[in-house]
Parts: C-alpha cells; structure tokens; sequence
C-alpha cells in the first residue's frame, strides 16, 4: 500500500494572503499554492521562503479555477514556477503545453478535472496521459456514489497516480488514499467540492494512521460528513489502540454501500436513515432476536464474508430516558413522530417498558403500518394537545442540515418531556419551542452516544476507554460541515 502525502490546497485574493495561508498550512506534508486569482501575482513571491514543499498551480476557469487571462500568460506563469524550482507544477491534460512536461517530467503533475461526473472511458484517458512523460498524472472527477470511486483505484495502482473522487461520495478516496494508491491527497477549507480541512482529516478522521493492515469502518448515511459517529469511534479506536478506522461513507442508495464495502473489505457499518432495514435485509449472517422485533438494523459487521446486524438503537434510546421516567414507563403516553427505522427501534424500546405508545406520521398508511408492526396505536397528524406525555422526533427535521425546521412547528406542547433524536450545533427548532413552553427536553447526542459505545463494543468485543467518545460529544469534535465549491483539486 501507498503511503500518501496530505498536501493542502490554499488560495488567496492578494499575495498577503497566499503566502499567509501557506505559511499557515503548517500540519500538510506539501502545500498546493493557487497562482489563479490573485490579483498582484509574484511567482517568485509565492515560492520565496516557503517551508514546506510546493505544489504550484494556476487553474484556468475552463477547468474550474478562476484565471481569467490567456494561455500564453499562464504557460508563462507555470514555466516561471519550474524555473524558480517549484517541487511540483500542475499542467492541465487538455492545455496541450507539451513544452512544459518535456522541461521537467519528474516535477509536473498532469492533470484532468471533471465536474460533471465519471467520464466514459476514464482508464484510456489515464493511459493517454501516461504517454506524455509527466512523473504523476492526476484524475479528478465528480462521484455521485461511492462505486464511481473504484475505477480510481484501478488507475492508482502502478504509483505514480494522484486520484480524487469530488463530492461527498467521493470522501473515502481523500481519507483513504493510501488503498486507492494515490501518491497524495489534498486538504482543504472547501476549495474543491468534498474537501476537508487538514486538521479535521488528521484529528477526527484517522488520516495519518491508515496502513496496509488497518480495519475500516464507517457511516453509511445520504449526509455522512454532518455526523459527529467519525470523531467518536476514531477516538475510541486510537484510545483503545486499535488499528482501525472509520469514515463517513456517503450514499443514496444502500447496494452502493454493499458492493464498494466488497471491493475495499469494511468491516463493519453504523447505518443511518434511511437504510436501516436495507441493512437488516443485507445480514446472511447471524441476527438477534431483538434487531429482529425492531425489523430494522443500525449496526453491521463482516463475519467470515457474510454480514452480521444488530440495533443499538433500542439500549442508546432508552438509556437517556431512564433517570427521567424510570426503567418502567406503564402508562406513559408516548407519541412517536415518524414511521422509519428510527422509529421501528423507538416502539420496540417503548412498548418493552410497558409504555402506552401511538405513532404519528404524515402518512397515514406508513403510521398504520408500523403501529400494527408492535401491536399499537397509529394516530393522528399531528398529536392533538394533550394526548401524550412523551414525544419523539423520529423523522430527520431538526438534524444537523435542517436545524431551523421542525416536524412540529409552533406545537401544541402540553406533554411532560420532548425527545428529539437529531442532533447539531446549536438546539433544533423543536427543542427550542418545547422548552420555552414548559417541557422538559432532550435531544438527540445522548441516544448517540449510548448506542455508538455498544457498537464499539460489538465491533471489537472492548468496551470504550472511559469518557473518550463523551469528551468527544461535549466539546463538538466534528467540526464545521464541508462547504461545496467547484473548483479542482
């Protein structure tokens, strides 16, 4: 396996900037200095008392960078920065400055971009820039599943490849660059769509420690990067001294997640809405009893090729309720809001501590169905006022992208305790109204944290080193969501 460089991408409007930002890119191996749209461009500057190495490039707008002149200014530009003895140049495939590879193979990295996905034909264009003579070649293209990646790896494999997937699916090709062979992969502050800051790749999510023989883990999830389950398990797993990893694993559709789980050997997989009874129908392997009840799986893991699930979500959701309501809850009037897995694991937890439970969804049928599922009551939407005493926000508004929106704006609010399974900076909407109108709150990061400890623990058969993935929740480790961007790299 590959040992790959970070190497991060910094820009700026002026060349205080630029070189600031450089300086500042103190935790890279290798620093990729964007000479495209700086409005006092000094090559000489730009690479002038560097302290790591440099990564020159100068993105034209025709390949998503912001330079506007002519490609006779840019040759110059790039020519100046192999001149002043630059480490590396990116030359863009399609610019045709053959003049540019042939002054310096070792030092140019030939590059493509597209943004629009997985061209046709991928593999023969990497064989098409092989044949220029450059010492590395880079592929960037658009990933829309985590699948589109695997044709990275298969390019990557001979070593003197740089392949980034874009984009939130293309996620595991940065953190995990050393299986797809990559000499490198890039950090960054959002400048190219699916990257990430240096200090969160190294930090949060296990960059440095990835080796041949680490086991790898992940969120299966449509918004995988918003979840604080990476910060939590990697500081669980370095705690514990265990060589392995885990990953936001970003998808829409769950064989996605199967088939690239195959070809790179993950091992196991917390499972989020909405697949978690994708994820129970995928087990060959062993299921318990109770995953079975709840008919949905939170929790995969790989047993001699076959995959085994469990739900922690049943122990993780009652155990926050307990110093409130007690281990019994006979009688308790529980309204739960939403008809998914979520909800599946919240019913079975309720009506095993003897709970009085009925089930609201905006459709009808979805409510019914599930409410037969455990033998309950499918009400109506939304609960009328005083019919309950707990409610709980099982449906995904309120969660980390959608915090201002509410499954139950303005209320009523007339019960004794409000759950909210999601979790995000700051308090939902829902949060916020129940408790300004007397209710008792919870949201979502305890029920987290009780079922990724028991996934841990099932995972590898230790429980987590006290407080680590607690201290984790507390102070917010996950970090800032990756702002979109269109620009390479």
């Amino acid at each position: 396996m590959t040992t790959p460089l970070l190497c991060a991408t910094v820009t700026g409007r002026t060349m205080a900037v630029l070189r600031a930002a450089r300086d500042e890119a103190s935790l890279a191996d290798m620093v990729e200095v964007r000479l495209d749209g700086v409005s006092d461009l000094d090559v000489a500057g730009a690479l002038a008392d560097r302290r790591k190495p440099v990564l020159a490039t100068c993105r034209p707008t025709w390949e998503g960078g912001r330079f506007t002149g002519s490609e006779e200014e840019r040759r110059t530009i790039l020519g100046r920065a192999l001149e002043l003895g630059a480490e590396y140049v990116d030359v863009e495939w399609r610019a045709g400055f053959g003049d540019l590879v042939r002054r310096d193979p070792r030092r140019v990295v030939l590059s493509t971009h597209d943004f629009d996905g997985v061209p046709p034909g991928l593999e023969e264009r990497a064989r098409a820039m092989r044949a220029e003579g450059a010492g590395t070649i880079k592929l960037a293209v658009a990933t829309a599943r985590l699948c589109d990646t695997l044709v990275l790896a298969s390019i990557a494999r001979d070593g003197d490849a740089v392949v980034v997937g874009m984009g939130e699916a293309g996620v595991p090709t940065r953190l995990l660059a050393g299986r797809y062979g990559s000499r490198w992969t890039y950090a960054g502050d959002g400048v190219a769509p699916g990257q990430i800051p240096a200090r969160r790749m190294i930090e949060e999510l296990g960059f440095r420690r990835v080796g041949a023989a680490t086991r790898i883990f992940g969120v299966v999830s449509t918004k995988a990067l918003h979840s604080l389950s990476p910060a939590m398990h990697n500081a669980a797993f370095a705690a514990a001294g265990i060589d392995a990893v885990y990953v936001p694993l970003a998808t829409t559709a769950f064989a996605d997640f199967l088939r690239f789980a195959d070809a790179l050997g993950i091992e196991g997989a917390s499972v989020t809405i909405p697949f978690k009874r994708d994820a129970l129908r995928a087990a060959a392997g062993s299921v318990d009893s109770l995953t079975v009840r709840v008919g949905a799986a939170n929790t995969l893991r790989r047993r001699d090729g076959r995959w085994e699930a469990t739900n922690t979500d049943v122990e993780g959701f009652l155990a926050p309720l307990a110093p409130l309501l007690g281990r019994r809850m006979t009688g308790v009037r529980s309204a739960v809001l939403g008809a998914g897995g979520a909800a599946r694991a919240v019913v079975c937890g309720l009506v095993e501590r003897g709970a009085a439970v009925s089930v609201h969804a905006r459709r009808r049928e979805q409510a019914a169905e599930l409410a037969a599922a455990f033998g309950v009551a499918a009400g109506e939407w939304p609960p009328a006022a005083g019919s309950w005493d707990l409610l709980i926000n099982c449906t995904p508004l309120g969660g980390a992208t959608a915090r201002g929106e509410s499954p139950l704006p303005g209320g009523p609010f007339t019960g004794r305790l409000v759950y909210d399974l999601t979790y995000g900076p700051g308090s939902s909407a829902l949060v916020t109204e129940a408790r300004a109108a007397g209710c008792g709150v919870l949201d979502g990061l305890p029920m987290l944290l009780a079922q990724a400890e028991r996934q841990f623990a099932w995972w590898t058969g230790r429980p987590v080193p006290g407080g680590v993935m607690e201290a984790v929740v507390q102070h917010g480790a996950a970090g800032e969501p990756v702002t979109a961007a269109r620009q390479g790299s």
